[in-house]
């Protein structure tokens, strides 16, 4: 059987549990903030996480970038120096032609009176023996090595 309390017990009952109970809603208000708070810290994180995944996204972009700009330097200073090779080697083809031009030119003998292909080659070839290729370079105008005419311009065969 249980004992019954007296006007002073029930007092103190009611004291604790009056007490008990603040202590429970004050542990329920501070369990409830903590989740208010750690829910806000979570929130915080994903926010910061995001930012620097953007951070990271926009520094590769910014790479990716400076990578192409110097591709693009690069064909870019690939293509003017094959445009400088190729205006080096025009003007070397040109100056080769114009040798050579000059030196066809130069290598045209004017027969005079008295000439002979054995003469002319001695003269401008430094041997009589080569003759025969003089003859061979104007066979176009010469049918008869021991015919050759006063004014007639002959091809000289290189040195």
């Amino acid at each position: 059987m249980a004992k019954k309390k007296g006007i002073l017990g029930q007092a103190i009952d009611a004291l604790t549990t009056r007490d008990e109970v603040q202590a429970a809603e004050e542990a329920k208000k501070e369990a409830e903030a903590a989740r208010i708070q750690a829910s806000r810290d979570a929130a915080a994180r994903r926010a910061a996480e995001a930012k620097a995944v953007a951070a990271e996204a926009k520094a590769k972009a910014a790479q990716a970038e400076a990578e192409a700009a110097k591709k693009a330097v690069a064909e870019a200073k690939a293509q003017a120096d094959r445009l400088e090779w190729q205006a080096q080697r025009a003007a070397f083809h040109e100056q080769v032609k114009a040798q050579m031009e000059r030196q066809a030119a130069e290598r045209l003998y004017v027969v005079k009176a008295g000439d002979s292909l054995s003469k002319i080659a001695k003269e401008v070839l430094g041997d009589a023996r080569r003759w025969p290729e003089i003859f061979e370079a104007n066979k176009d105008q010469i049918k008869d090595p021991n015919l050759i005419r006063v004014g007639q311009e002959l091809k000289i065969p290189p040195k």
